[in-house]
């Protein structure tokens, strides 16, 4: 069985909460998971048979910090059965929903010299009560826009947790193939 690195970067959780949703699945079937936050010293990537990254959207972004981990571990994400997902509200909608519909995803994706063998999106939580004073309102103006909840009472878990067993079965079947 092999060893798998979840590395995630998140805002509110979310992204965490779906890499552990993963390695309950992947551990189930016998592999060991490691899940971390992006950046966090003391996990080396190249210890392990397969990394999986998964980043939540602020503001239209992933954090840089997602981008410059690729950069700068290109070779080995390339040399390893690899895979990515992003976790964003935007991904509630229909069309929205993945790695190739996801107007997020698809750029991120343009911009990364990786290219992961396996890609996902999810959608994410609205919580206004979370949010600050700023979040709070812009979501709202975006939630407006795009036909969401716009009650600030709004607590709503947009993420399809079929699709992210889905996603782990396709792990599975990455790291069963060997790689690229």
């Amino acid at each position: 069985m092999a060893r798998i690195l979840f590395l995630y970067s998140s805002v509110y959780g979310q992204a965490r909460k779906v890499c552990e949703r993963l390695q309950a699945g992947l551990a189930a079937d016998g592999h060991q998971c490691l899940v971390a936050p992006l950046g966090e010293p003391g996990h080396d990537p190249a210890g392990f048979d397969a990394i999986v990254i998964g980043a939540s959207i602020r503001h239209g972004k992933h954090n840089p910090a997602v981008l410059e981990f690729i950069r700068q571990q290109r070779a080995l994400l390339e040399a390893k059965p690899s895979a990515f997902f992003s976790v964003s509200l935007v991904a509630r909608k229909p069309g929205k929903n993945t790695a190739e519909t996801n107007p997020y995803t698809k750029a991120f994706l343009a911009r990364s010299p990786w290219k992961p063998r396996v890609a996902a999106v999810f959608g994410g939580v609205l919580d206004y009560q979370r949010y600050g004073l700023f979040d709070r309102y812009a979501i709202k103006l975006i939630m407006t826009i795009t036909k969401g909840p716009t009650d600030l009472h709004t607590a709503v878990e947009f993420t399809d947790w079929n699709a992210v067993d889905e996603f782990s079965r396709r792990i599975a079947a990455m790291v069963a193939g060997g790689g690229r």
